[in-house]
């Protein structure tokens, strides 16, 4: 007895009563599927990659901050001018180390205890960890607000950059990206601003203004500040 014919839309998993209604050399649904899996898998490890190489490349050009770059989008205006830390007054970059992070120069990007610390806290995490190294890649490369995936991501790439730039070109870049007020970015626009002179001219006292400033620019006028702010500097 004859055995029936195997035919080739059976041997691709085609079922014999769709012959003609499935295009010849359409791929069966399991392959497509791996197919589908390889691309988003691959997805991180090009960002990964993008990251990488932009990291590089920042190491000689002082980037946009992601929000100059919303700033350009929408049309808004967007004053920064960047310059070497050398152009900066030592007050400020003191300032902010003695305000934001004084370990930044112990830890290798992110201040490990601080973190544990705030993650230990049983009545919830009454304060931050970021690290300026951490602040910077939020600036540079994520978006603002709060979040845990946000944070997830500041941790790894954190560590990459203060690998791939160092303490003194983290520094450099923080200042040039970290906003003063409405589209004002970078600490020599903030001082010719706020003080009508040169971020290489500021005085102490106008420095501590300055980084007093920074966890709300929008509310902490340097020029005029309050009583309280006043004190913080």
């Amino acid at each position: 007895m004859q055995e029936p014919r195997v035919t080739a839309e059976r041997r691709e998993g085609v079922p014999q009563p769709l012959r003609g209604l499935v295009p010849a050399g359409a791929p069966p649904a399991r392959a497509r599927g791996r197919r589908l899996v390889r691309a988003v898998l691959l997805v991180p490890v090009i960002v990964v990659a993008l990251v990488l190489v932009l990291a590089l490349v920042y190491r000689a050009l002082t980037p946009p901050s992601t929000l100059m770059l919303g700033r350009w989008a929408t049309l808004q205006p967007v004053t920064r001018e960047a310059v070497p830390l050398e152009a900066i007054a030592p007050a400020l970059v003191q300032g902010v180390v003695a305000s934001e992070d004084q370990r930044f120069c112990l830890h290798g990007g992110v201040d490990w205890d601080a973190l544990w610390s705030v993650v230990d806290d049983e009545d919830g995490p009454s304060r931050g960890a970021s690290t300026v190294t951490m602040q910077t890649v939020k600036n540079v490369f994520l978006w603002p607000g709060r979040s845990y995936l946000r944070k997830a991501l500041e941790i790894p790439l954190a560590l990459m950059v203060d690998t791939v730039w160092g303490k003194r070109r983290t520094m450099e870049i923080y200042l040039n990206v970290a906003e003063w007020g409405e589209g004002i970015f970078g600490a020599e626009a903030a001082a010719r601003h706020w003080f009508g002179k040169s971020a290489r001219d500021l005085t102490r006292g106008e420095a501590a203004l300055l980084v007093a400033a920074l966890p709300n620019p929008f509310l902490r006028n340097p020029r005029r500040p309050s009583r309280a702010m006043r004190a913080l500097a």
